[in-house]
């Protein structure tokens, strides 16, 4: 197959994609994933190399699965080789910010009914100290365990009585409210509320379904991102391995290094230093406490979201610092020129309805010198602080793309 035609393939598989979100799980049963491990975002890493934030959520998760009973403790044994680390990617996961995943944590399960892919990620925390930011707390703990011990387990119920819940309808009508997937979540927050309340009332009772209610709505606008993760998640996987790709299947920053895959290389990453994103800060924050960029969740964009729709979402650029529409719309212009072609599935009005671009193609990325525009959060760089302090547009370097575009060059037989 040439490369134009594995190109093409790709982009089809991406635009037929249906996920569907179809159970929640315990990570130990969903991604097989062994005693004493945790999954982390963005390419491989060692505990000593990592940032402030991802070493945060490490000993929130040993303190979570009861590993250790202090700080100082999980600290020590996450020095101590005794727990094995790995991306998220490498199980067909991902997970936002530093995506840490452990065995009894709850997964959302979702299936690409078409192309028969599945992808996971985990449910998100709600507003203030997180452990995806770094938090450890015991009210930080609290919530963990009660997303598992009460909420996981009514969702599951909720999926049982009404079927499976169609994930890209809900996101394509939430693009068209204002949503780009990323940064934005808000329409897709309520749609997914809409879509759970009548099964959760049926599956909980009064007490159950407000907290859990409350939990969803409460400061927490942001709360679909990761079924929109695991969504994207899924339909790139349906690229990995493809013969002759350039076609990138996962974009990925652990805090110290950015990293892609690329479908026609499989699981090899191609990684340089993170970059500091370039965004708004709340009060009291500044450029000074930024970690450098961190996440699964440019995911998002690897499926024509994200930074790629950044015309469907006007209020989105309140968020990431943005200029003004004309430059989100020139934004989204600007990323069709990497991409393979536009995604009818995902349209955006202000274009006149055309559809994301979609497919990042290594070749033009080198070609052009446009990068990847990845819309993200930032994160507090230190230790145990565990929020979130600002958001941006995140450009990715140059570099990565340019070693897999000569490594792909590399394994083509001559």
């Amino acid at each position: 197959m040439s490369v134009k035609a594995a190109n093409r393939e790709a982009f089809e598989r991406l635009r037929r994609a249906r996920p569907m979100w179809t159970t929640v799980r315990l990570a130990r049963e969903a991604l097989g994933l062994p005693p004493m491990t945790l999954l982390h975002a963005g390419p491989p890493i060692a505990w000593e190399r990592m940032c402030g934030p991802m070493r945060g959520a490490i000993v929130a998760h040993i303190l979570y699965e009861g590993w250790a009973a202090s700080v100082e403790d999980a600290q020590a044994l996450a020095a101590s080789g005794d727990v094995a680390f790995a991306p998220c990617h490498s199980r067909g996961a991902v997970g936002p910010m530093t995506g840490v995943i452990s065995p009894s944590l709850p997964v959302i399960v979702v299936e690409d009914r078409v192309n028969g892919a599945t992808a996971c990620s985990y449910i998100g925390e709600g507003s203030g100290v997180q452990a995806k930011f770094g938090g450890f707390t015991p009210e930080v703990i609290g919530r963990l365990r009660w997303i598992r011990d009460v909420l996981a387990p009514a969702f599951e119920m909720a999926l049982e009585r009404d079927g499976p819940l169609d994930l890209r309808d809900l996101m394509a009508q939430a693009l068209a409210m204002g949503d780009e997937m990323h940064m934005r979540n808000a329409a897709a927050t309520c749609l997914q509320i809409k879509a759970l309340a009548a099964p959760l009332a049926a599956a909980t009772d009064a007490s159950t379904l407000e907290a859990i209610l409350t939990f969803m709505t409460r400061e927490n606008d942001q709360f679909f991102l990761t079924w929109a993760m695991a969504a994207a998640k899924a339909a790139a996987r349906a690229i990995d391995g493809l013969p002759g790709c350039t076609v990138v299947s996962a974009m990925a920053r652990n805090g110290v290094e950015f990293g892609i895959r690329v479908a026609g290389l499989g699981d090899r990453w191609f990684t340089a230093p993170a970059p500091v994103v370039d965004g708004s800060f709340f009060p009291g924050f500044g450029a000074a406490d930024a970690n450098p960029d961190i996440g699964d969740s440019a995911i998002m964009e690897t499926w024509g979201l994200g930074g790629m729709a950044m015309a469907a979402s006007a209020a989105v650029l309140r968020i990431v610092g943005g200029a003004s529409f004309a430059d989100a719309r020139e934004t989204t212009r600007r990323m069709a020129e990497i991409c393979v072609d536009v995604n009818p599935a995902f349209a955006i009005g202000a274009l006149d309805w055309e559809g994301t671009p979609t497919g990042i193609d290594i070749r033009r990325v080198v070609e052009t010198g446009i990068v990847p525009a990845i819309n993200t959060a930032i994160a507090h760089r230190q230790f145990g602080v565990g929020r979130m302090i600002g958001a941006g547009i995140g450009t990715p370097p140059l570099q990565p793309f340019v070693d897999a575009l000569v490594a792909f060059g590399e394994s083509v037989p001559r």
